[in-house]
């Protein structure tokens, strides 16, 4: 669903001048400090459902077949580039390879008589005691024997290669997503073996319809909110932003892509995300969202409240849903409209409710 707010980096507020507003309170008046939130201008800000992807995930699969032996990993490990992950049973392999380097050593041998044999036939030659053909033939055998040697050491590097495959190593340092393997399971070549992606490279994607992603701000950069993360990493700066060029036929929306910074606690691939678009112009015909001091805000547990003057001037508690924290302003993104005032003093207003 399409929501929209001011952009932060463009958006502004006008507080109105102090007001003290008389409260009764057991038989006399207290001042309450407030603010007037106004609309902002200039550029605002769409939001966008999304999914945070992981710009490199890789889906390990067996390139040989047999048992997996041996499990050094589970889901949530974090690994490094080159560490083990998992073993398939290597003996029949092992055995190939070990058959294959013998018949190496078996061609060497050969090569070796033959070689010999081509260096007498040639002193032999010199002296005239056997014919052209006589020396044609034993320098044909030394040949044919050094590319059975040649032969042999390529199939002994496939046997060594194929024993390496017995072993499975993770290919960048990243986070073990999955793992549908365990131990006894019989591997065979393309069985998906574990899944893992790298947690510095993330990025944010949401599908944006084309009318919206037209009017995109030239040079400014959106926003992005991970509403499950802790308050301090939910609005993180992205690094690059790329919009496709294609356009979807069956839903008419460009997918849009936010790159996250490295060092996002908690985010992984899968996790709910907004993208705030900043649009030349409304892209909803909803009011732009206002702006609050900080100080304002009331925090409890996982509540996030503001006390509101209702039409007698008398302070509610009204829970809102905060946006980014920019210098000693919040953004409030819904319980909230411009125009209404706010106390900025929480503790004065809770005691002459």
């Amino acid at each position: 669903m399409d929501k929209r707010k001011p952009f932060a980096a463009v958006a502004t507020i006008a507080l109105a001048a102090t007001l003290a507003v008389a409260v009764p309170q057991a038989g006399r008046a207290a001042e309450l400090t407030t603010v007037t939130a106004q609309a902002a201008t200039g550029a605002v800000a769409s939001g966008f459902d999304g999914v945070v992807e992981a710009l490199r995930q890789t889906v390990i699969s067996a390139q040989v077949g047999g048992a997996v032996v041996q499990l050094d990993v589970k889901a949530g490990d974090a690994v490094k580039a080159g560490q083990v992950l998992l073993r398939i049973d290597a003996r029949a392999a092992d055995q190939s390879a070990a058959a294959s380097d013998a018949q190496v050593q078996a061609a060497r041998a050969m090569l070796d008589v033959a070689t010999k044999e081509y260096e007498r036939q040639r002193a032999l030659f010199a002296k005239n005691y056997i014919s052209q053909a006589a020396l044609e033939r034993a320098e044909s055998e030394y040949k044919a024997t050094q590319a059975q040697v040649r032969a042999q050491l390529a199939q002994a590097g496939v046997a060594r290669t194929q024993t390496g495959f017995h072993v499975v190593r993770a290919p960048y340092a990243g986070i073990v997503s999955e793992l549908p393997v365990t131990l006894g399971d019989m591997a065979m070549p393309g069985r998906p073996l574990l899944t893992m992606y790298d947690p510095t490279a993330l990025r944010v994607a949401a599908a944006v319809p084309q009318t919206v992603a037209a009017r995109l701000v030239a040079g400014q950069m959106p926003r992005v909110e991970l509403p499950g993360l802790p308050a301090a990493a939910q609005w993180p700066v992205p690094t690059r932003l790329q919009v496709l060029p294609t356009v979807d036929p069956a839903t008419h929306t460009v997918l849009i892509r936010a790159d996250l910074p490295a060092g996002v606690a908690g985010a992984t691939p899968g996790l709910f995300a907004r993208l705030w678009l900043p649009v030349g112009g409304d892209a909803t015909g909803a009011p732009p969202s206002p702006l609050v001091p900080a100080k304002a805000v009331v925090r409890r547990a996982e509540l996030t409240a503001l006390y509101v003057l209702d039409a007698a001037g008398k302070p509610l508690l009204r829970q809102v849903r905060l946006g980014r924290t920019e210098d000693d302003q919040v953004e409030i993104l819904s319980g909230l409209n411009p125009g209404e005032r706010v106390v900025t003093d929480p503790a004065v207003a809770a005691r002459v409710r």
